[in-house]
């Protein structure tokens, strides 16, 4: 009798072995976060997490995290295509550290498509940039208020080339500059930007060369780069900027600088800037239907060319 019992003991143990392991819970296409929420939770709408870094590892590749109410939720590292949506309740405290640093890596590289909606960034004077990207196919940024900076408000310094689409969004007091597109050596940005607000930085939105890359094109419309430190808007060597319906005003340097590259504008005000146009080795070409007045100096003389 006891010997049977071992045997039906060895035998229950073999059907445990065959049974089905249950599968790790998996991601989530879908996340919450909120003030009130615990990253301990799996994020769902009835039980969210604390913080975007908490989420974001719950969050399936190319899925969403959203807000259920107002509150900071922390500095992320993106490393996938995703969304982060707050729909206008709440944001980034990002003092002393950098807001949202996009490595998104899959995926891939070049595939991946990282989207920011509805959100604010606010780096409370410390904070040091509030947007890196240093690696991702494509870059969105819609509707985000990004201000209280030590470094750069955006910053588009990716390892691969890459696209950059920013719209309604306004960057403030970000001492570093408001706008920096400097891709890796050999490397190229296509940006494009609309209704864009560059409000007392270190400079406004340049396409610059500090890393030495290749390519940059940046089309820019209906902006507004005033009352910043440096430039307004800005070229170095290997970029090219389309400017229209837009204007630079009560800058402390120039309202458009072509330090090297070039920038095309048509349709633009350049007022009560200490320099109008200012240029080096670069070329600044106007399609003869723009407006300066008011500047400290009135700068180069731009390049005339007839409209197409």
């Amino acid at each position: 009798m006891k010997r049977f019992g071992v045997y039906l003991g060895l035998l229950g143990g073999a059907l445990l072995l065959l049974l089905p392991i249950a599968p790790a819970q998996a991601q989530a296409t879908r996340t919450w976060v909120s003030g009130v929420g615990d990253d301990a939770n799996p994020c769902s709408r009835t039980a969210p997490c604390k913080t975007f870094a908490g989420a974001i590892s719950k969050t399936a590749t190319g899925g969403e995290i959203d807000c259920l109410d107002s509150g900071g939720f922390g500095a992320v590292t993106i490393t996938k295509s995703i969304i982060i949506d707050c729909g206008y309740t709440g944001g980034i405290l990002s003092a002393g550290t950098t807001g949202v640093i996009v490595n998104a890596t899959t995926p891939s590289a070049t595939a991946s498509v990282v989207i920011l909606r509805n959100l604010s960034i606010n780096g409370a004077g410390t904070g040091i940039d509030g947007i890196r990207m240093v690696a991702g196919g494509a870059l969105h940024i819609e509707n985000l208020r990004i201000m209280g900076l030590t470094g750069q408000g955006i910053e588009i310094a990716p390892t691969n080339g890459s696209d950059v689409f920013i719209r309604d969004t306004t960057v403030s007091s970000a001492i570093g500059g408001g706008i920096l597109l400097a891709p890796g050596a050999g490397l190229s940005v296509n940006a494009s930007l609309d209704n864009v607000r560059m409000d007392r930085n270190g400079g406004g939105i340049a396409a610059f060369g500090l890393k030495a890359q290749t390519g940059v094109t940046a089309v820019v419309t209906n902006s507004t780069a005033s009352r910043n430190f440096g430039n307004g808007f800005e070229t170095t060597a290997g970029a090219a900027m389309a400017l229209t319906f837009s204007t630079a005003s009560l800058n402390s340097a120039a309202g458009l600088a072509a330090g090297a590259g070039s920038i095309r504008m048509a349709n633009v005000t350049i007022a009560a800037n200490s320099t109008g146009l200012s240029g080096n080795a670069g070329s600044i070409i106007s399609f003869k239907n723009n407006y300066s007045t008011g500047n400290g100096s009135a700068g180069i003389a731009p390049t005339p060319t007839d409209p197409i």
